[in-house]
C-alpha cells in the first residue's frame, strides 16, 4: 500500500498532536495502523512537519529523534495521545499528567539536538499543557483523531473538513437515501 505524508496528516493544529495522531484508527485494535513502525515512514516524518505542520515556523527544518532516543519518543507519543484524550472527555487525572511529563523528560535528555523531532514535539506538548484555551482541543467524530479547534465559534466537529467532513456528510446522505429507498 502507498503511502505519504500529505498536508490531511497535519490537520492536529499542534506537532505533538499530529505525532499523535500518526497511529491510524487507533480505537480499532483490527484496523489500527502505526505510521511509525515503519522506519521510512518515521524518518520522512520530520521533513513533512516541516512543511506541513501548523507549528512549522516555531520548529523549522527537523530532523528525525537520535535512534538511541526512539522508545522514548514514542513512550512521549502515547503519553501525549492518552493525557489530551482523557482531557477532552473529561477523564484526565494526575497520574496521566505525570506519566505525561516523566515521558517528555526522557524525551528532552535523549533529544536529537534543538531541531530535533523529539525536542520540538516535547516543546508542542508543553505549550499545549499549558494552552489557554483547553477546550478548543478536541477528537474527530470520524477518525478519532485529536486537534484544535481554531473556528470562531469553536463549533469544527472534524480534523479535516475535506477528509473527514466529506466522509461523514457522504455517509450521512448514504443513510438518508437508503432509509428513503427502504419500502
Amino acid at each position: 500500500m502507498s503511502f505519504a505524508w500529505t498536508p490531511h496528516r497535519f490537520s492536529g493544529g499542534a506537532l505533538a498532536l499530529d505525532v499523535a495522531n500518526s497511529v491510524v484508527l487507533r480505537h480499532d485494535e483490527t484496523r489500527r495502523i502505526d505510521r511509525f513502525e515503519t522506519s521510512a515512514q518515521l524518518e520522512a516524518f520530520p521533513q513533512a512537519a516541516s512543511a506541513f505542520c501548523a507549528e512549522r515556523e516555531l520548529f523549522g527544518d527537523m530532523v528525525g529523534p537520535a535512534p538511541q532516543n526512539k522508545g522514548n519518543f514514542l513512550e512521549l507519543r502515547e503519553a501525549t495521545d492518552g493525557y489530551f484524550r482523557a482531557r477532552v472527555t473529561g477523564e484526565s487525572d494526575d497520574q496521566l499528567l505525570a506519566a505525561l511529563l516523566e515521558a517528555l523528560a526522557r524525551t528532552l535528555r535523549g533529544a536529537n539536538g534543538a531541531n530535533g523531532l523529539d525536542a520540538a514535539t516535547a516543546h508542542s506538548v508543553l505549550r499545549l499543557i499549558a494552552m489557554p484555551d483547553p477546550e478548543r482541543m478536541k477528537i474527530c467524530r470520524n477518525c478519532g483523531w485529536l486537534f484544535l479547534d481554531r473556528s470562531k465559534n469553536r463549533s469544527r466537529a472534524w480534523c479535516d473538513m475535506a477528509v473527514c467532513g466529506n466522509r461523514a456528510k457522504a455517509s450521512r446522505h448514504y443513510r438518508r437515501r437508503k432509509e428513503e429507498e427502504a419500502p
